[in-house]
């Protein structure tokens, strides 16, 4: 083996042009990598130390989408496009494309970088909780798109030496086809303004959309999707315009009302409703919520009972008072005297409905003070379970389909 000086070696590569072209890319090439590398290591390093010291929110945001990273790789391809037109013995020809490529390489890490920016301004802007009701992550994906887009068109115009005119002008050709593969994106974004725009939903929003399985709050409001957190903590993605096209509903509105309603059914039993006793109704008068009621009504009936003609002994020709009627009043004033059930303000009605198979449906509507799931359940079965007690004291008997223990017990009668 032939062992060459530096000097001889200079010299033998001196003698063959493209073998000084090939030495001298490769060592602007170690070159630009050794700085990439140390500039990672110590500028990186350096921006972190700044950014942990920084009491500021903003450079946070901008370490955490890596917006100083995707500059700093600006560096060795700037100097890439000087150092290429510097080096010795380097053709014309190589030139331009070393400084194409560079070139391009400067277009790709800006757009990345601005890409970068965009979504490190929509944390900072989330962060601010007066803007968390009006997101704008759905507009700045827009503009990362055409970001995007732009960034390609201007890398094919450098690598092919065309102006970026011809490929702008090219896309209209290729509008339909671009429509067709923008479709969702287009859809997204219109229905991104109609939401926003009209308030529809908002990050920490409960909304129920059954045909998607979702019920439980908004998390996340993009351009092609809405995240919502179910209650059993399983995540729903639902496309954006979906929220257009298909009902859904939204309790955003029950909680800033301060009041969530209840609206139920209790089911009596036919058979057991009947006209009051004069002792029945005397026993009654101790109850305080309906004391009023029973003196109201009592002089009604007797005013009314007194213009009527016939016998007035028997029952079918004057009007009585009823256990079911004054059930139904009792259970209003129950629930206008409850401390959690909105008395003013909100709808509070005990109505009774058309009579069917399972009983006389007596249907309370009210809203509790409370929007808390917790306590609103709590306050609905405390509720219920006082009505279910006291309607034996008023002689009326809940509906309830008979089970196994009622058979057995027919049987054993027998």
């Amino acid at each position: 083996m032939v062992w060459f000086g530096p000097v001889e070696l200079l010299e033998r590569i001196a003698a063959h042009p493209v073998a000084i072209e090939v030495a001298s890319l490769a060592a602007l090439g170690l070159g630009l990598l050794a700085l990439h590398l140390l500039t990672r290591r110590i500028l990186v390093r350096w921006i972190e130390k700044w950014v942990l010291r920084s009491s500021t929110r903003w450079d946070d945001a901008l370490h955490d989408e890596e917006v100083f990273d995707r500059l700093i790789a600006l560096l060795p391809a700037i100097l890439g496009w000087y150092g290429v037109r510097l080096l010795p013995g380097i053709s014309e020809t190589v030139q331009i494309v070393g400084g194409r490529l560079a070139l391009a390489m400067m277009v790709l890490f800006g757009g990345r970088a601005v890409i970068a920016l965009l979504s490190a301004a929509n944390d900072i802007y989330a962060e601010n909780p007066e803007n968390r009701d009006r997101p704008v992550k759905g507009y700045l994906q827009v503009v990362q798109i055409i970001v995007g887009v732009i960034m390609g068109v201007l890398i094919l115009a450098i690598l092919l030496d065309r102006s970026p005119v011809i490929f702008l002008s090219g896309l209209g050709a290729m509008t339909a086809v671009l429509l067709l593969i923008f479709r969702d994106t287009i859809l997204s974004l219109v229905a991104s303004v109609q939401i926003t725009g009209n308030d529809m939903v908002r990050v920490g929003d409960w909304i129920e959309m059954p045909q998607y399985g979702a019920d439980g709050d908004v998390i996340d409001v993009a351009l092609h999707t809405v995240k919502v957190q179910n209650w059993d903590k399983t995540i729903t993605t639902i496309p954006t315009h979906r929220l257009i096209s298909d009902p859904f509903k939204n309790w955003r509105f029950m909680s800033l009302s301060g009041g969530r309603r209840i609206k139920r059914s209790m089911f009596i039993e036919m058979s057991s409703v009947r006209f009051l006793e004069p002792e029945e109704i005397e026993r009654f008068r101790s109850f305080a919520l309906i004391d009023d009621y029973l003196d109201a009504k009592t002089r009604e009936i007797d005013t009314d009972n007194q213009g009527r003609t016939g016998d007035t002994n028997l029952n079918p020709n004057i009007r009585r008072l009823t256990n079911l009627g004054t059930f139904r009043a009792y259970v209003e004033q129950y629930l206008k005297s409850h401390p959690q059930i909105h008395a003013t303000g909100m709808t509070l009605i005990v109505r009774q409905l058309a009579a069917g198979s399972e009983g006389i449906p007596l249907e309370i509507y009210c809203f509790t003070k409370t929007t808390d799931w917790a306590a609103y359940e709590g306050i609905q079965s405390d509720l219920f379970d006082h009505f279910f007690a006291i309607a034996p004291d008023f002689g009326l008997r809940m509906f309830q389909s008979p089970s196994g223990a009622d058979v057995r017990a027919l049987s054993s009668s027998d």
